[in-house]
């Protein structure tokens, strides 16, 4: 019975995230209405307010799963990059990132709402541990190999600053299309400093 109750739980706490997800990511933190989630997720508000304590606590369970998702995808790419040259898997997974951080159901949650609803150092906390910690990831096997300037940490951090402007920029964008094709040609110069 326990098992049953437990997967129940688990299963109604996925249709929340996933119903606030598609909310939040259409129409945006300031326009998503709490009854409105627990309709589309077909659960009572009550069910919702269980799991989270408010809509700014859901929007963070939110973020940090679209991080996550995100941190997910870049990584499958830069590891499926077949290729001697460590620098070339890390800048594939550099260009997904903003690829990924710039498609429809991803950019106003990460790049747009998010800082604004859980404040800008948690924001940054939850990028150091998705998107600056793959960085690190990929960083790692090029330090190891000896192929690197400078300090790894300070890279991952340069990188990570630069990757998240070039999201917002690709964003913001007019043709976002165009702009993402100028940071695909850019992006490997700026990485190529980095190499010994």
């Amino acid at each position: 019975m326990a098992r049953s109750s437990r997967e129940v739980a688990e299963r109604t706490g996925r249709r929340i995230l996933e119903a606030s997800t598609e909310a939040f990511a259409s129409r945006g933190y300031a326009r998503v209405k709490l009854e409105e989630v627990a309709a589309a997720a077909g659960v009572t508000r009550g069910a919702v307010y269980h799991r989270y304590a408010s809509k700014e606590a859901l929007f963070a369970g939110v973020l940090a799963k679209v991080m996550s998702a995100v941190a997910v995808e870049v990584e499958g790419i830069a590891d499926g990059v077949p290729d001697d040259d460590p620098f070339v898997g890390l800048e594939a997974g550099c260009l997904a990132f903003v690829r990924a951080a710039t498609s429809p159901g991803v950019r106003r949650i990460l790049l747009v709402d998010g800082p604004a609803v859980v404040g800008w150092e948690a924001w940054r906390e939850l990028d150091a541990d998705h998107s600056r910690r793959t960085l690190e990831a990929g960083l790692e096997p090029i330090r190891s190999e000896g192929l690197l300037r400078g300090d790894p940490s300070a890279a991952a951090i340069l990188l990570s600053g630069a990757l998240n402007e070039a999201a917002l920029w690709v964003a913001a964008a007019e043709d976002p299309e165009v702009a993402m094709q100028s940071v695909a040609e850019t992006f490997p110069l700026l990485l190529n400093a980095l190499r010994v």
